[in-house]
Formats: C-alpha cells, structure tokens, sequence
C-alpha cells in the first residue's frame, strides 16, 4: 500500500495472532507495519515479526525491483517489530542500520550480526539524507521501550511514530475505541513521557503518522493528537460510569444491576463489566475513558475474589489516577473485599474515594436497596466537572 508515490507500506496483516503480547485478545489479528522509502539511498523502516518473515520479504522483494537497500531505521526492538534484522543484514551484507546507543545495546541481545555490518548511531535532532528525503529524528524513551525513536520525514512532513498511534486492527471505522484499548495497555504507564514526546510532535508540521501497527492516518490528527493529550494526562473522556464486578454465585452481580438501573434513569452512562468472563484490556480502556469506577467484589480467602485483584493489579501497572471510585463488598460470614481492595488502590495516586462503603451478606435485600440508593446519589455527586472531562 503506498502512503505516498515513494514511501511505501510493506507489511504484513497477520490475521491468526490470538494474542497480542502474550495477553491481549485480538478478534482480528493484528498489522505490523514496515515500510520503504525510495529515494537515491532506498530505506527501510522497521522489520517486522517472525511470523509475518516470509510474506513481509516478498512484498520487500516486489517493492526493491532487484535493487539493494542502503539503510534499516529501527525504530523499536520489541520482537513484533525487530526480528527480521538479522536476516536483512546477511540478505544485504552493504545494508548499514540506522538506531540509537540503545537501539544498538538491544540488537546485540537478540541477534548475532555479521561483523561486517555498518551501524550509524544518531541522537534527538539527528538527520539523515536519502536524496528528497531527510529523517530527523526524535527520541522517544519508554514509549514504550527506551530505545524507541520516531522519524519525522521533512519533505513529505511524515511522521514514523513507532508503536504511538497504533492500534491492533488493520482497519478500524472506530479508531478511538481500538486506540484507546491499544493505548491503555501498551503504553498506559508512560503519561510523563508520551506528554514529552507530544511537545515535540506539536512543533511539527505533520501531514501524516505512520505508526508501527493499525490504521496510517491521514485526516483529523489533531484529533488523534488530543486523545493522546488527554491519556497521557490521565484526564477522563467524559462523564460516566464504569462497575467492575467480580461475583462467585451472582448475588453481587445482582446488586450492580439494581444499582446500574438508578443510575441510567437519572441520566448517567454506565457499563458493567463481568469481570469473570470480560477482556480486561476493554475493562482498563474504559477506565481511561470515564471519570467514576464501582469495584464490586465478593470476599475470597480472606481477600478479594480473584479475577478483581487482577484488574486492580493490571490498573496500578497502568498508572491509573484522577478518578473517583467507589465500593462494593460482599462476605457471607467476613466481608475482607473492600479491605484488600482499599489496600491496592492507596498504593495508586490521585485517587477519590466515594462513600459510603456498600457491604453486602449474601443476597441483596430490600435495605441493601435503600443503602444502594444513597450510594447512587453519592457517585452522581462524584462526577467530574465540565472542564476536566474533555
């Protein structure tokens, strides 16, 4: 697919990945872009994974004509992007690598390299001459590894992001829902440097973003530009609600239902998630995007039911702040869920708590209603102000 007549996507849609990292459920594969620059020096931007190796050097075959390239630009070594160095290199023994001194590091982890290989090693504000085309490039740490850099074409105002603005589908009609997941769980933790990286972006004048997975966009990047804005930031989306439930015989279950319906007549958007049988990667997406979460748990071991402590676990890995949360337990003989779910949470920052605490004793009864109801009233009032959800 060509972004442009001389840069050139040639990667590949691997549409039976299950699994993205090991973790994330994919319905639709995934996409490892890589893509070509043909100028007086021919580059290549990224590899791809191993299991793409094969139809990623035919549409590299096809794109080359029979020529050599001059220069591989490795933006990022995680292996979905990097496991074809070694072979490009043995395939092109003239081929120079273009990377940062931790680029370098990585590469020697992973690969054995020909001894033979040229290596250029850049830093931020570096540019490099292909003929028409000049790649400044701008670090990018832990964005979401610490060698990751982007490119930014200067002539055709392109800019390579590595792994930002990515999402896991080839083609999305809702790139936000896509991105967000993708965002949350990739590069979540990182809002300190995702915000460094946008102040340098901001001075760009960028026409389009070719990330390293998902769609190459074209049209409204300032809006693309303003999410990454607000989740870097941790500012909610927008007003709303998300109930977290993780229920052994669905008593609790029960209750979250009861408290969802008051909720949604009196205007507010909520989701429940069961967190027994839900993606968790969609569960910490919708946390990025709402201002409220209800944690709603049966006790367990004396702790918290299993499938919620892994949330709470995959939230403090996310660095999830800003939000107003709020508790529901239930314990037939020793109620421990809120406890131990307090615990995890006061280990996170910039966090609201909401009261009252819910404690539930088996099946919901007619006063728990009426407790449900003031703690309805009392998430209402915990709602973000206008001017922070965005």
């Amino acid at each position: 697919m060509n972004v442009t007549d001389s840069i050139i996507n040639i990667g590949v849609y691997d549409k039976d990945l299950d699994l993205f990292e090991g973790q994330y459920p994919l319905k639709r594969g995934v996409t490892y872009h890589s893509y070509v620059i043909l100028d007086d020096k021919i580059t290549i931007m990224d590899t791809v994974d191993r299991r793409a190796k094969e139809e990623w050097l035919k549409n590299l075959d096809k794109v080359l004509h029979g020529k050599e390239p001059d220069y591989l630009v490795v933006s990022h070594m995680e292996p979905d992007h990097g496991a074809c160095v070694q072979i490009l290199c043995e395939k092109y023994p003239k081929l120079t690598i273009v990377g940062n001194v931790k680029t370098f590091m990585m590469i020697d982890e992973y690969f054995e390299l020909p001894t033979s290989t040229k290596r250029l090693m850049v830093k931020e504000g570096d540019t490099l001459e292909l003929g028409k085309h000049i790649l400044q490039f701008m670090m990018a740490p832990m964005v979401h590894w610490p060698e990751v850099m982007m490119s930014y074409e200067i002539s055709e105002k392109i800019l390579f992001s590595a792994d930002a603005f990515g999402t896991f589908e080839s083609e999305n009609e809702d790139w936000t829902f896509e991105a967000r997941r993708y965002y949350a769980n990739i590069v979540g933790k990182y809002g300190i440097q995702v915000q460094n990286v946008l102040k340098k972006v901001n001075t760009l004048k960028v026409l389009k973003i070719c990330p390293l997975h998902g769609t190459i966009l074209k049209d409204h990047l300032e809006e693309y530009i303003h999410y990454y804005q607000l989740w870097s930031t941790y500012t909610p989306e927008e007003s709303g609600i998300v109930i977290a439930c993780a229920s052994i015989h669905g008593h609790t279950m029960d209750a979250v239902r009861y408290l969802q319906h008051i909720l949604e007549e009196s205007g507010e958007t909520v989701i429940v998630y069961d967190l027994c049988r839900q993606d968790l990667s969609e569960v910490v997406a919708a946390v990025f995007r709402f201002d409220r979460i209800v944690f709603a748990a049966s006790s367990y071991d004396a702790g918290v039911f299993c499938p919620m402590e892994e949330l709470l676990a995959h939230m403090k890995s996310k660095n999830i702040q800003k939000r107003s949360v709020g508790f529901i337990e239930n314990g037939t003989w020793a109620p421990s869920a809120y406890k131990t779910m307090k615990t995890i949470l006061e280990t996170m920052k910039s966090l609201e708590y909401i009261e009252p605490v819910i404690t539930l004793r088996g099946a919901m009864k007619e006063k728990d209603k009426v407790l449900l109801q003031e703690f309805a009233k009392a998430i209402r009032e915990g709602g973000c102000q206008d001017e922070i959800c965005m």
